[in-house]
């Protein structure tokens, strides 16, 4: 199955600033016991956006004008700490397709890629002027194109990074890995079947004796 190729991303924008946003602020662990990563987009943020007794604090994912924005804007070293998949999971879950920093942890690009998440990077005066304007507007429209490496946003057009295997990976549709191996399983059965000392069973590839 093609995946989709990803070369632009638009939608309304939502900043949550700071540098050095880990991962478990983004999930915090006790929500990690889950069989699968469904639902975890209700706990995106969870300790910052609300209090031990389960109230809403003052916190931009809270404010009813950003809801159903799906490009989030931060600061520098993104998704750093542990390397849990639960947290580009519980952002992608929450609605957000794209996100927009100054710099980004590896682990967590990499996750991010991989579910065709696009994280781009931009100096810090261009996320205070992305940030000036969803704040000023927040219906304005953000337009990210992944081919060019520029970002729009009403009448403001500045430029964005984002490391060129991600990029290329995205807008070719080739950003998850697992769906290339099996899009590429036939090419793995010649080339096996072709093995002497290889045989298949009941469908798993073993020794021959």
């Amino acid at each position: 199955m093609a995946l989709e190729k990803i070369i632009k991303v638009t939608g309304r924008g939502v900043s949550v600033p700071g540098d050095d946003i880990d991962t478990d602020r983004i999930i915090p662990a006790r929500f990690m016991k889950c069989v699968t990563f469904d639902g975890l987009g209700e706990y995106v943020f969870h300790d910052v956006r609300k209090d031990e007794e389960g109230n809403l604090r003052d916190h931009p994912l809270n404010e009813e004008r950003y809801a159903g924005a799906s490009i989030l804007i931060s600061g520098n070293n993104f998704g750093c700490g542990s390397s849990r998949e639960h947290a580009p999971q519980a952002i992608y879950r929450a609605g957000f397709r794209a996100v927009i920093a100054e710099g980004f942890a590896e682990i967590f690009f990499g996750n991010s890629t991989q579910l065709g998440i696009p994280c781009v990077c931009a100096s810090s005066d261009d996320i205070s002027k992305l940030k000036s304007a969803v704040e000023a507007d927040p219906q304005v429209e953000l337009s990210i194109n992944i081919e060019d490496k520029v970002i729009l946003c009403g009448e403001v057009s500045i430029p964005c990074e984002i490391r060129e295997g991600a990029r290329s990976a995205l807008v070719n549709g080739k950003w998850d890995p697992i769906q290339d191996l099996l899009d590429g399983a036939s090419d793995v059965d010649e080339v096996v079947s072709g093995l002497a000392y290889m045989a298949v069973k009941y469908g798993i590839y073993i020794c021959a004796n």
